[in-house]
Order: C-alpha cells, then structure tokens, then sequence
C-alpha cells in the first residue's frame, strides 16, 4: 500500500488482516466473504474499501503477506539462534509441531491457490518467504562452523536449501495424506546428514 496511514490507520489496517486472516483460517478461502470479515473486524464496507480499494484481491494479497510473515515468526526464537545442535533440534521439532497442528489446511498454500500464484505480487511474497527462510537456516549452519561443529568447507547455501527443500516437499506430502512422516524423515535425515558432515 503506497499511500501514507496515520498510527491509527496503520493499526485499524493490521486490524482487519489479522482479522481476515483468522476468518479464512476458520471458513477456508474460497468461502470467507468480505461481510465475514466486516462482522469479524467490527469495520463498514466503505473502510474496507478504504483501507484495500481493489477489494477482496488486495485484501487477500495482504493477508497472504501476512500469513508468510507467520510462517518465520512461528519458528522463533530458534530460526534466528541455530547455534547448537540442540537449537537444531528445538527447531526442528518446532517445525513439525506447526505443520502438524495445521494439518491438512494451510492458510498460506490456499490463499495463493485463490490470489494465483503467478501474479507478480504473490509471487513476490513467496520469494521472499523462501529467502529469509534459507537465509535463516544458512546462518545456523555457519554458526555451527563458527564453532568448530562443521568443517569450514561445508556447501552452506546448498545444504540449506536442500533442507527447505526437504520441509517443503514433507509439508505437501502431510497436506495430501494428514501424516507427517515425511516431514519428520526429511527434517531427521537431513539433520543427521548435517551431523554426520
């Protein structure tokens, strides 16, 4: 959103993606309606509109950014302290946790399905989740280098994206079957092969 909001605005305008998302969390996203998130935000059509003039597509854009951002925020405090093989270990049982209690619904996955995916704006919003994401995990693993716990030759930026890669492809196998074996396989496998290094 370019226009500049006043503090008020901007928490009246995080007010009703907060509150939006929750919506599509609970209904899903092809059936949240905008009324759905007016009687949930306590917000008039004309500040919904107001706050996202292209209406319901903005608005699920700004939610789908909203969601990513969860995403990271959720593996805190251990993404951003992936200093030990412990930190690893919280992280990752952190990681399997979220993606188990969400189950077969993801809000993110679905939103994209419905604002489409190869539009410049989502787009955009899953490459950037993705670096952090790695960026993240790259830092753990030069931390562990840092600490002697790796060889200084390890291929940081391939190994961490090769566990993104490992989470990814387990979360859509627990979406398609509600089991998170996969997950738990890849994310183990790839950690003892980390180890092993």
């Amino acid at each position: 959103m370019d226009r500049k909001l006043t503090a008020k605005g901007r928490a009246t305008r995080e007010r009703i993606i907060e509150g939006a998302a929750e919506v599509m969390r609970e209904l899903g996203v092809p059936f949240a309606t905008l009324d759905d998130v007016m009687a949930r935000t306590r917000t008039s059509k004309s500040q919904l509109f107001h706050y996202f003039p292209e209406g319901k597509d903005e608005l699920l854009l700004a939610v789908a950014q909203h969601e990513a951002d969860q995403v990271l925020e959720d593996q805190q405090p251990y993404l951003g302290r992936l200093d030990s093989w412990d930190a690893w270990r919280r992280w990752r049982d952190l990681v399997v946790e979220r993606y188990e209690e969400q189950g077969d619904r993801c809000p993110l996955g679905s939103l994209f399905l419905h604002v489409g995916r190869s539009t410049p704006g989502a787009r955009a919003i899953v490459v950037e989740l993705m670096r952090q994401w790695q960026e993240g995990i790259a830092a753990g693993i030069r931390a562990l280098q840092a600490a002697g716990e790796l060889p200084p030759d390890t291929d940081v930026e391939r190994r961490a994206a090769a566990i993104l890669a490992g989470i990814q492809g387990g979360v859509t196998i627990l979406q398609s079957t509600g089991r998170s074996t996969h997950l738990r396989a890849a994310l183990d496998q790839a950690l003892a092969d980390l180890r092993g290094h």
